[in-house]
C-alpha cells in the first residue's frame, strides 16, 4: 500500500487537521478570560463605565470563542478510540489520569462558573459575580495544565512501568507525571503564548475601531492593555521556549537537530538562519548559519558539541532495531526545521510590534502637551517627544496592529506541528511507535470518509465562528442599561436607592 494513504498515515493527518483546528481556540480562551476579568476588576474597583463597557465587549468574543473550543474539543479524545485503540489500550492507564482531572475538576469547574457569570449580571452581587469570572480563568488554566501534562508524558514518560503480562503501561507515580520538568515548562511556555495571542487579538481588533475613531474610549483602553500584555507575554514566551528548548535538547536531540537541520555533530554548533539541503543524502548545500549559537541555546555556552541528525539516528537504530526493527528514526526535517522558524519568526514578530505600538502610544510626561490626548481621543503616535509620525506611517502601523492579531495563532499552529512531528516516529517518545499505534482494524476508506466528514464539518465551523466574531468585534461594545449601571447589592434583593421598585419581578437579563 502506498505509504501516503496508508491508514496510520491517513489517521496522522485526521488528529493533525481537528487538532490544529481546535487550538486555534485553547489560547484565545485561556487569555480572555483573564483580560475580561482584569477589566471587570479595574469596573468594579473604579466603578468607570469604560471598564463595563470593555468587560462585556471582550466577554462577549470570550463566550463565542470558549463554545467553538469546546465543540471542537469533544472530538479529540473520540480520536483515541477511533483511529488510535492500540495506542489507548497501551497508555489509557496513564494517559486517562490527567484527562480524566481535566474533565472532573477543571472543566466541570469552569463551566459551572461561566454560568453564574452569564446569568448572574442581575441576580448575584458585584463581587461574588467578579469572583465567577475569576474562577472561569483559573479553570482554563488547570484544563490547560492537566492536557499538556499528558501531552508532556508523550514526550517524555515517567512515572510508569509496563506491566509484563498485559504488556501495558500502568501508571506508579502521578505526581511525578504531573510536576516533570517537560510538562512545566510546556505548561509555562503555551500559557504565555496564550496571553500573547489574547493580547495580540485585542490590539487588532482595537486598532480596527481606533483607525475608523469608534468606541473611543473603550478600545484605547483596550489597546493599552493588549500592548503592556503582549510586550509582558512576549518577553516570558522568549525565556520559557529557551528553557523548553534546552529540555528538548537533554531528552528528544534527534528533535533538536532536526529543528536546525544539524546533520553531523558539531562543537561549536551554529544556530541556521537558511538552509537547504538533501535529506535523502544527509547533508545541507545551503546554509546562512550564527556560529555557536546553538551551542549557547543547548548549553547555556558557545563551545559544546550538540549531536547531528545522521549520529542521533545511527544511536537510535543501535538502541532500537534490535527490538522495533523501525530502520529509521529521523522525523519529517523540512517540517521540522520550518515549523521552528516559523514558530519563532512570527512570535516574535508580534513582541517586537507590541513593543513598538507600546513606544507610539506613549503618554503624559513622554510627550510634549502638542501631543498628548485625552481619554476619548485616538492617541497620536509619537516618534519623538515632540514629533508625531507622518500619516502615511500612522496608517501601516494600524494596519499592522490589526493583521498581528493572526500572527500569534500562526505561530501557536506552528509550533504544535513543530512538537508532534518533530517527535516521530513515536507515539510515545522512546517507548511506542506511531505505527503501533493505530487502530488495526480500521480501513483506508474508513479513514478518508471520516477525515473528509470532519474537515468539512470544520470548515462550516470556521465559517460560523468567524462570522460570529467578525459581527460582534465590528459592532463594538454594547451601550450600558440601568441595571448595568446599578447592580445588586445582595442576592434576589434590592439594587439601592433610586432602582425599579418592580426590579425583582424581571427575569433574569442575560446582558449578551
Amino acid at each position: 500500500m502506498d505509504l501516503a494513504l496508508a491508514p496510520e498515515t491517513l489517521a496522522r493527518w485526521q488528529f493533525g487537521i481537528t487538532t490544529v483546528y481546535h487550538f486555534l481556540f485553547v489560547p484565545l480562551t485561556i487569555s480572555l478570560a483573564s483580560l475580561t476579568a482584569g477589566l471587570q476588576t479595574a469596573w468594579v474597583r473604579t466603578g468607570k463605565e469604560k471598564y463595563l463597557r470593555a468587560t462585556k465587549f471582550w466577554g462577549k468574543l470570550f463566550l463565542i470563542n470558549i463554545a467553538m473550543g469546546v465543540v471542537t474539543g469533544i472530538l479529540q479524545e473520540f480520536q483515541f478510540g477511533m483511529n488510535w485503540s492500540d495506542y489507548s489500550r497501551f497508555v489509557g492507564d496513564v494517559f486517562g489520569a490527567p484527562l480524566a482531572f481535566e474533565a472532573l475538576i477543571a472543566f466541570f469547574f469552569e463551566s459551572t462558573f461561566i454560568g453564574l457569570w452569564i446569568f448572574g449580571w442581575d441576580k448575584l452581587p458585584q463581587r461574588i459575580h467578579l469572583a465567577c469570572i475569576w474562577m472561569v480563568a483559573v479553570g482554563t488554566v488547570l484544563s490547560a495544565y492537566f492536557i499538556l501534562a499528558a501531552n508532556s508524558w508523550m514526550q517524555h514518560p515517567v512515572g510508569y512501568r509496563i506491566d509484563p503480562e498485559s504488556g501495558r503501561a500502568e501508571l506508579t507515580d502521578f505526581w511525578h507525571v504531573l510536576t516533570q520538568n517537560t510538562a512545566v515548562a510546556q505548561f509555562a511556555h503555551t500559557i504565555t503564548a496564550a496571553f500573547l495571542t489574547g493580547a495580540a487579538f485585542m490590539v487588532g481588533i482595537a486598532a480596527y475601531h481606533l483607525i475608523r475613531r469608534r468606541h473611543v474610549p473603550v478600545m484605547r483602553t483596550s489597546l493599552r492593555v493588549g500592548l503592556v500584555t503582549m510586550v509582558v507575554s512576549g518577553l516570558l514566551v522568549a525565556v520559557s521556549g529557551d528553557r523548553l528548548a534546552k529540555i528538548m535538547y537533554e531528552q528528544q536531540p534527534m528533535k533538536m537537530a532536526a529543528a536546525e537541520a544539524l546533520w553531523d555533530t558539531e562543537g561549536p554548533a551554529p544556530f541556521s538562519v537558511f538552509a537547504y539541503g538533501d535529506v535523502d543524502e544527509g547533508h545541507n548545500t545551503v546554509a546562512v548559519e550564527i556560529p555557536g549559537l546553538l551551542s549557547f541555546l543547548a548549553h547555556d555556552d558557545f563551545s559544546t558539541p550538540v549531536p547531528g541528525i545522521n549520529d542521533t539516528n545511527e544511536a537510535l537504530k543501535e538502541q532500537f532495531d534490535e527490538e522495533l526493527g523501525l530502520g529509521d528514526y529521523r522525523p519529517n526535517i523540512p517540517v521540522a526545521y520550518w515549523g521552528f522558524r516559523w514558530m519563532i519568526g512570527f512570535g516574535m514578530t508580534s513582541l517586537a510590534l507590541g513593543v513598538v505600538g507600546l513606544y507610539l502610544t506613549r503618554r503624559k510626561r513622554w510627550l510634549a502637551p502638542s501631543l498628548r490626548t485625552g481619554a476619548d481621543e485616538v492617541p497620536r503616535l509619537a516618534l519623538t517627544r515632540t514629533r508625531e509620525l507622518g500619516p502615511t506611517l500612522t496608517r501601516w502601523y494600524w494596519r499592522a496592529a490589526f493583521l498581528t492579531m493572526a500572527f500569534p495563532l500562526i505561530a501557536n499552529c506552528w509550533g504544535w506541528i513543530f512538537t508532534e512531528m518533530g517527535r516521530q516516529p513515536w507515539a510515545v517518545y522512546g517507548v511506542l511507535p506511531t505505527a503501533s499505534a493505530v487502530s488495526p482494524s480500521v480501513s483506508q476508506g474508513e479513514v478518508i470518509a471520516s477525515m473528509s466528514l470532519y474537515t468539512v464539518l470544520y470548515a462550516v465551523l470556521a465559517v460560523v465562528e468567524f462570522r460570529l466574531l467578525a459581527k460582534y468585534a465590528k459592532a463594538g461594545p454594547p451601550d450600558l442599561t440601568e441595571a448595568d449601571l446599578d447592580p445588586p447589592t445582595r442576592i434576589g434583593g434590592g439594587r439601592g436607592a433610586g432602582a425599579d421598585e418592580d426590579a425583582d419581578d424581571r427575569p433574569m437579563a442575560f446582558s449578551y
